[in-house]
């Protein structure tokens, strides 16, 4: 299974989002994002994606990294992305909220999303 997130940058702020469900995801905190249908790809998911539980446009940008392990199973890829239109809504998340590099380790990130923080610090300036 292969899923894939968006570390939306703005403003020098990333956008982090808090799990729902399932309930042992849910609390977490995480990339906005999803799974990869069949016959899509990783971009196409991830744009996908973001409309779906924002309700926003994005562009891609750069891959942070390789095939990151999920505690679930499967790997989860991510990219950095700009809105190109539309404003984030918490869709299907708790809670939304735009973090500063100083503010990066202020939320428990899901183990498959944290080892990818720190590598998006150098995009927050």
């Amino acid at each position: 299974m292969i899923v894939v997130g968006a570390a939306i940058i703005a403003d020098g702020r990333l956008l982090a989002a808090q799990r729902a469900e399932p309930p042992a995801l849910a609390g977490g905190w995480e990339f906005p994002g999803g799974k990869v249908d069949p016959g899509e790809s990783d971009e196409q998911a991830l744009v996908r994606e973001c409309r779906e539980e924002l309700g926003v446009g994005v562009v891609l940008g750069d891959r942070v990294g390789g095939d990151w392990p999920l505690v679930l199973g499967g790997v989860l890829r991510v990219w950095t992305a700009r809105l190109e239109d539309g404003e984030p809504r918490a869709l299907e998340h708790r809670e939304l909220r735009w973090l500063t590099a100083g503010e990066l380790h202020d939320v428990p990130w899901l183990p498959g999303d944290r080892p990818i923080v720190d590598l998006l610090a150098p995009y927050l300036d």
